[in-house]
This record gives structure tokens, sequence and C-alpha cells, in this order.
């Protein structure tokens, strides 16, 4: 008998509009993170092709940091997801929420 069994998708759409894998995800030791990958991860996790743990634990990410880039690509989309952005992005998010 199956019980609570997860099915997960062989893959995901990324956020160019690819096929995401497991495969195609960034290496798990990647340590410079550009925009596109942050994304990746992020769709990957939205679509169920990884858990929240699972993407902390393989790139070791902390709960915060992966939640931020939820946040910015929420709030401003991938443009959100850049470093050099990230002042800008969060003085116009808390403006617009004032209003």
């Amino acid at each position: 008998m199956i019980e609570n069994q997860k099915i997960r998708p062989a893959q995901v759409i990324g956020p160019l509009g690819e096929p995401l894998t497991l495969d195609t995800l960034p290496p798990p030791n990647t340590t410079r993170w550009v925009v596109r990958r942050k994304a990746e991860v992020v769709a990957a996790v939205n679509g169920g092709l990884l858990t929240v743990d699972e993407a902390c634990e393989r790139y070791s990410l902390s709960l915060e940091e992966f939640a931020s880039w939820q946040r910015s690509i929420d709030r401003s989309g991938m443009a959100g997801l850049r470093v050099t952005r990230i002042q800008h992005y969060r003085d116009l998010y808390e403006r617009q929420q004032r209003f």
C-alpha cells in the first residue's frame, strides 16, 4: 500500500522557460551565485523538484538566504536577485507598501 509517497516531477520549467532536472541544476559545490543560478534553485523548489531543506543542504544555504531569494523573485522578478540592486529594490518595495 502506498502511504504518503511524494511524487516528484522529473523536470520543471526554469526561470528562462527551459526544462530543469536534477542533473541540469547548478552543481552542489557552486560558490558563485549569479542571478540565473539563484532563480533556477528557486524554480526547482517551487516546482517540487527539490524541497527547501534539500536545496539548503545541497547548496549549503541557510533557510534565511533561500527565503530572501524567494522574496526577491516574488517582489521584483529575477532582477531583484542582483546583489548590486538589493538595496534599490528593497527601498522601492518599502515605498510601495506605505502607499
